[in-house]
């Protein structure tokens, strides 16, 4: 029976012997170059190009306003279009319901056509209502539950004036009881409602690539960041996960690099070692989609760094589910490993450190009936075997 505290299995005489010349020079020159205590950083600092010239910036001043102007007609016709949609029938005149110019903050629920109808009509006015502090609470309640039955609530929740506001406001009115650990649950399931909308939008088409450049992801950092294990921060981490999660499942190389960038990957790291079943889960599938992209893979495999710290958590995790097996997490565990394995560097280390128990029988009976996850874990160690020649990165077909 293996150890409850294992060893980290990915050390560095094992993987990286003297003659490694690419990942043990860089290891070497970050021993130089890190902080004493500071946490393995996955930042990827970029150098800046010169400054253009003042006739190349009025030229491109100039056209990025022709731009904004275009950006804004197209803008104000596709709102309109978006609340028309909401009616009953596709005849409804979206000016009628929504006066262009003249909403007010309170214009969503004053100016609402009869042909909308009553569960419609109830919709718009908890978004309107969203704008009243005072009856904000009911309205997200109302609204979280209904996120799954309405397909243009993101679009209302986008492009009516105000609400996205308001929803980081009821974001950042918990940041005070994050430190020290404050939140009650009413605190939590208030906030949480909040997220819910924000996911809502994320994981609609039209809202999800505005959602992502106005960073408002980073407004879910300082929840991913916290440790308390109560049930309210748990509920805050994995709603908050599940905005992140919403964003990956689209398979977007702009999203991935957006996470990578901002420094996703060890805050989900921390819970896929920490958190419940439910949040490692969601933080795993995270890391998982990422490693998919391409851009994902060679960031994570570029660095020693990056490559031990993503898999001695593996690892870690693989040690314990040896003591309480769980087919939903091992699942993105083999799958984290087997796309690992796809580049060289990493495949030659997995060859010597992959876990014992991804190589004998001890998974068999959690396996037994998930052929996909049995295929994978067999095409893994095929990977891994002797016969397999290093070559080029494979794609992400998992």
């Amino acid at each position: 029976m293996l150890q409850s505290q294992a060893p980290h299995v990915f050390s560095h005489q094992h993987q990286y012997p003297q003659t490694d010349s690419s990942w043990a020079q860089k290891h070497q020159q970050h021993q130089h170059t890190a902080a004493a205590a500071a946490p393995v950083s996955f930042s990827n600092r970029k150098a800046h190009s010169s400054t253009p010239s003042l006739a190349a910036q009025q030229h491109a001043q100039a056209q990025a306003q022709a731009a904004a102007a275009a950006a804004a007609a197209q803008h104000h016709q596709q709102q309109q279009q978006h609340y028309s949609r909401i009616g009953m029938t596709g005849g409804v005149n979206s000016s009628s319901q929504i006066p262009g110019g003249q909403d007010n903050g309170n214009g969503i629920a004053g100016n609402i056509d009869s042909g909308v109808s009553e569960e419609n009509r109830k919709v718009l006015v908890w978004v309107a209502e969203l704008l009243d502090p005072n009856r904000r609470e009911s309205a997200l309640m109302e609204l979280s539950k209904k996120r799954e039955q309405v397909p243009e609530l993101a679009l209302i929740i986008w492009h009516s004036f105000g609400v996205m506001t308001s929803l980081l406001q009821e974001i950042i009115s918990v940041y005070p009881l994050l430190n020290p650990s404050q939140l009650t649950a009413a605190a939590s399931n208030r906030v949480c409602n909040a997220l819910a909308l924000l996911q809502c939008v994320a994981s609609h088409n039209e809202t999800r690539t505005l959602f992502l450049n106005a960073h408002i992801p980073l407004f879910l950092y300082p929840f991913l960041n916290t440790t308390s294990k109560s049930r309210p921060f748990e509920y805050l981490r994995l709603t908050s996960l599940g905005v992140i999660g919403a964003l990956v499942k689209n398979d977007s190389s702009d999203v991935i690099n957006f996470l990578l960038t901002t420094e996703i990957i060890p805050l989900c790291l921390r819970i896929m070692e920490t958190g419940s079943e439910l949040s490692k889960t969601v933080a795993i599938f995270i890391v998982q989609k990422i490693l998919l992209d391409d851009i994902g893979l060679a960031y994570i495999c570029a660095t020693y760094e990056r490559f031990y710290a993503v898999g001695t958590v593996l690892s870690n995790m693989v040690t314990q589910l040896v003591e309480q097996q769980t087919v939903r997490l091992l699942k993105h565990v083999v799958r984290c490993f087997l796309r690992l394995s796809d580049n060289n560097r990493a495949r030659e280390a997995l060859r010597q450190c992959l876990p014992e128990p991804l190589r004998d029988a001890t998974f068999s009976s959690v396996l037994r009936d998930d052929a996909a996850t049995k295929r994978c874990l067999a095409q893994l160690l095929i990977n891994l075997s002797d016969n397999v020649v290093d070559g080029s990165n494979a794609g992400p077909g998992m």
